[in-house]
């Protein structure tokens, strides 16, 4: 019945800074906004891929307090052709790395960084080897 996942919704605070994190340095493309029943925007959409989307919602202003653990959202995760490219990338951006490129439990490549309000993203490079491909 599920055809596969839509797309990740998140408020930010700032939307000219997230979608410069998005679009310009991620390089990812503004499909589309809506706005609410006053004309006013509400939701930028993103598009990664065919299909997938990360919706922005404007009006974000108060940042939950960090608790270890924490039940809810953890990360998102973009898959990349090349990890090393993209972290090299990322940096010369100017975005902290807050785990450099190494290959993780299930084989796979992957670095993580945050969106301009601390969203955690893994960039990870499947390997041929990883259950990811062999299921």
């Amino acid at each position: 019945m599920i055809k596969g996942i839509g797309h990740l919704g998140l408020i930010v605070k700032d939307m000219e800074k997230s979608l410069h994190f998005y679009c310009s340095i991620l390089g990812l493309q503004k499909a589309f906004e809506i706005h609410d029943d006053h004309d006013k925007p509400w939701i930028v959409y993103i598009k990664v891929s065919e299909g997938q989307f990360i919706e922005l919602f404007y009006g974000g202003a108060h940042k939950p307090q960090e608790v270890e653990n924490q039940i809810g959202f953890h990360h998102l995760c973009l898959e990349v052709h090349d990890i090393y490219e993209m972290a090299n990338h990322l940096k010369q951006n100017g975005i902290t790395l807050d785990i450099e490129p190494a290959r993780g439990k299930a084989h796979n490549l992957q670095c993580w960084a945050k969106d301009p309000d601390g969203n955690r993203i893994e960039f990870m490079q499947l390997d041929p080897a990883s259950p990811h491909m062999n299921c």
